[in-house]
């Protein structure tokens, strides 16, 4: 049986984009691969545990600019690579300490799977310093795995190397989001607390780039009929929307709430909200659950985001252009005023997702990358 050895900043339980693409790599290739991985921890102490049957290696590590950084995690990398000896490693990007240490060990003979999820967005000096480091790997890289053709055509990197890039886009777990009798009875009880009125979904992580700001600049737009709801862990940017929506009565921050809770709302919900505004949103995973459950879709344009490759344009939702809140406006008003229209644009979000964006594309897809570089 050949072997893998996946390195990413962070692995499941874990939450996370990223964590739940690495799990489900270990998932699509069980039986078939065996499979190691090697990770930071959130935790200030090692670990090694065994997560449904794969070996996982955690080290605790100090944040630097927001990079996880451990000194054991070197002699780890640089172990497991001479004495495992993977036929293929994978590395999830973007993370360049982690890649550094790659590039030190690999050998000639193991194949180089670089996992692109994002470009460095936010620290502009910090990416251009790396960008060699990255071309290297890139060149070395035998395959390049990107989430959507819009990310290869709109990455510095990826697009000096399409030749290497194969899609995969990202997958939701729909086992996840089977609604349970205790969702459905919450999203009742929600539907009758806000009887009479649009209910708007947004899901994220409360940070700059998930856009949530100009979302409270929308609330202040629309009639009286909307109501607003994000669900997602709080952020660097959660005081800041506190302090500003303290006066309005239709825009609630939900905070981190657990499945069920999350579950009640998308199936009470009218309208999937999802304002990302930069390449930072390389895809949207809360994007797609939100189509699945028969949403409409109303996103920002992100030039070279896979944001608009989920959502495609007057096909599964409304797309405005970046960052103006009244054309964001004017869509929710246009889905609130024709109750066909937000019908057949959530009929063709949930058909596209599952015609695209499940568990068992991504594994065919996954498994196809490993059969095409034996």
């Amino acid at each position: 049986m050949k072997k893998i050895l996946q390195i990413s900043k962070y692995y499941y339980p874990e939450l996370g984009g990223i964590e739940k693409t690495a799990k489900s790599i270990s998932d699509a290739v069980e039986g078939k691969y065996e499979m190691r991985v090697v990770c930071f921890s959130r935790e200030k102490s090692n670990a090694v545990d065994i997560v449904d049957g794969v070996n996982v290696s955690r080290f605790g590590s100090i944040k630097v600019a927001s990079q996880p950084l451990s000194l054991s995690i070197c002699g780890k990398i640089r172990k497991e690579l001479r004495e495992y000896k993977p036929d293929f490693v994978i590395v999830h990007e973007p993370d360049p300490f982690l890649t550094f240490w790659v590039l030190k060990y690999i050998s000639k003979e193991a194949k180089l799977i670089t996992y692109w999820h994002s470009d460095i967005i936010k620290q502009k000096i910090g990416g251009r310093l790396l960008r060699s480091l990255y071309c290297k790997e890139l060149k070395r890289a035998d395959r390049i795995i990107a989430t959507s053709p819009n990310y290869i055509e709109g990455s510095f990197y990826l697009s000096r190397f399409k030749n290497k890039c194969v899609v995969v886009p990202s997958c939701i777990d729909e086992k996840n989001l089977i609604p349970s009798d205790a969702s459905h009875k919450m999203a009742m009880e929600i539907r009758e607390k806000n009887k009479d009125k649009i209910i708007c979904l947004g899901i994220g992580r409360v940070v700059p780039y998930k856009g949530f700001e100009y979302l409270a600049q929308v609330a202040r737009l629309v009639d009286e009929r909307f109501v607003f709801y994000v669900s997602g862990y709080p952020g660097s940017s959660t005081n800041r929307i506190e302090q500003t929506t303290k006066d309005l009565n239709n825009f609630t921050l939900l905070g981190a709430t657990s499945d069920d809770v999350q579950k009640a709302y998308l199936e009470a919900a009218d309208i999937f909200v999802f304002p990302s505004i930069t390449k930072n949103e390389a895809f949207g995973l809360g994007l797609a659950e939100g189509m699945y459950f028969g949403k409409p879709a109303v996103t920002f344009y992100i030039k070279g985001s896979g944001v608009n490759f989920v959502n495609l344009k007057d096909v599964t939702g409304l797309e405005v252009d970046n960052r103006n809140v009244e054309k964001y406006a004017e869509a929710l008003m246009r889905l609130a005023d024709d109750e066909n229209l937000r019908k057949k644009l959530g009929e063709a979000a949930k058909s596209r997702v599952e015609q695209n964006f499940l568990y068992k594309q991504y594994k065919d897809n996954i498994l196809k990358v490993f059969e095409n570089e034996r």
